[in-house]
């Protein structure tokens, strides 16, 4: 099905977005306290207990099942529906991850965006990225995707 999707999105959806889930799934497994770390910049060290590298491990774990799921669905299936059910659960996950990052950063830090380190650039600002280009694509902003023949034909 990826061949089918229009220039643009492909590139995001089947580079960009599985290049940036890996990176989320091999960060915290390098090393866990400094993943905890960067989530909001914060000028105090902080100390980081087991509780704190176990919910990061499994965040980096989370990753890589969101690339093996993508890398799934958009090399494998020729239903359009079964992509635009994917991209509509992600849109909506989209949502949720920014206003999850901007409630804990906190108005002030959120808006403060020229001071967001390398993290709070990839949660938020990469992720609204990927949410507006999904918005256009399932918008047809970037025009209709042909369905692909179905190999099922319907009794008469």
């Amino acid at each position: 099905m990826a061949s089918q999707l229009p220039l643009f999105p492909r590139a995001v959806f089947t580079v960009v977005e599985p290049l940036s889930l890996i990176a989320g799934c091999v960060a915290p497994f390098i090393s866990a306290d400094w993943f905890i770390e960067e989530q909001i910049d914060s000028p105090q060290l902080l100390q980081h207990n087991d509780n704190a590298r176990l919910v990061a491990l499994q965040l980096g774990n989370a990753y890589g099942l969101l690339f093996m799921l993508g890398v799934a669905v958009l090399y494998t299936t020729t239903e359009l529906k079964v992509v635009r059910s994917y991209l509509w659960a992600l849109w909506v996950a989209d949502i949720g991850h920014i206003g999850i990052t901007a409630y804990l950063l906190g108005s002030e830090r959120f808006m403060a965006f020229w001071g967001w380190n390398a993290m709070t650039w990839g949660n938020v600002g990469a992720t609204a990225f990927l949410f507006l280009t999904r918005t256009a694509y399932l918008y047809g902003l970037f025009g209709m995707v042909p369905q692909a023949p179905s190999p099922i034909k319907k009794a008469q």
